[in-house]
C-alpha cells in the first residue's frame, strides 16, 4: 500500500467518523429529550414512534434521494447525508430511552414520590440512571447502523469511506472497494465492542 493511499484512507476514516459522531450526537440531542416526553404522553407514542419506523422502512439511498431536492435541508454535500443518518438513527436511541424509562417498576416511583421528590428530581435522580444500561444499548445500535449507512452519503457528495466504494464498483476494482469497506466495518466492530462494555458496566449484576 503506497504512502498516498493511505493517507487518503486516513483522511476519507477521519471524514467518516466524524460524520457518524455529528450524527450520533445530534439525534441523542433530539431522542432522549424526546423519549423523556412520551414517556409522559401515552397518547402521543404511538403515532411518534410509528413516524420514526416509516423512516426506517425507507431504502438509504431513496431517502438521500429524496432529501436532496428539499430546500434550507437539502443539496448535495455532508449537510443532507448527516440530515437522513439522524433519521435512522433516531429509532433504536428513542425506543430504548423510552422502554429504559417506562420499564421501571412503578413502586420504585411510588418510594420516591413517597420521600418527597419532585418531578425532576425523580427523573434525573431515578429513571434517567436506571434507564442508562437501556440507552446505552440503543445509542450502540444507532452507532454501528450509521457506520454501515453512511458508506452511502458518498453517493450524494458526503465523503467518508464509501467514496472508495463507489470509485471500486465503478472501475469494477475489488481493492478499492476493500479501501473504504474494510475500515468501515473495523470502525464498527470496535464501536460496537466499546458500547457493549459500557452497556455491561451499566446495567445491574
Amino acid at each position: 500500500m503506497n504512502r498516498q493511499l493511505s493517507s487518503e484512507i486516513l483522511s476519507l476514516s477521519l471524514e467518516h467518523l466524524e460524520m457518524v459522531l455529528v450524527t450520533i450526537a445530534i439525534a441523542v440531542l433530539v431522542a432522549i429529550p424526546g423519549a423523556i416526553l412520551l414517556a409522559r404522553l401515552a397518547g402521543a407514542r404511538r403515532w411518534a414512534l410509528g413516524l420514526a419506523n416509516i423512516a426506517q422502512t425507507i431504502p438509504s439511498l431513496a431517502l438521500f434521494g429524496f432529501l436532496v431536492p428539499l430546500p434550507y435541508i437539502g443539496g448535495i454535500g455532508k449537510r443532507t447525508a448527516i440530515v437522513a443518518l439522524c433519521l435512522y438513527a433516531l429509532l433504536p436511541i428513542l425506543r430504548n430511552t423510552l422502554l429504559g424509562i417506562t420499564g421501571i417498576d412503578p413502586a420504585v416511583r411510588e418510594s420516591a414520590v413517597a420521600m418527597g421528590m419532585t418531578r425532576r428530581q425523580i427523573l434525573w435522580q431515578v429513571e434517567l440512571p436506571l434507564a442508562v444500561p437501556s440507552i446505552v444499548a440503543g445509542l450502540r445500535l444507532a452507532t454501528v447502523a450509521t457506520i454501515g449507512t453512511a458508506t452511502i452519503a458518498a453517493a450524494i457528495g458526503g465523503g467518508g469511506l464509501g467514496v472508495f466504494i463507489f470509485r471500486g464498483i465503478s472501475m469494477v476494482d475489488t481493492p478499492t472497494v476493500l479501501a473504504g469497506a474494510l475500515p468501515a466495518a473495523i470502525m464498527a466492530v470496535l464501536a460496537d465492542e466499546v458500547l457493549e462494555w459500557i452497556e455491561r458496566r451499566l446495567s445491574p449484576a
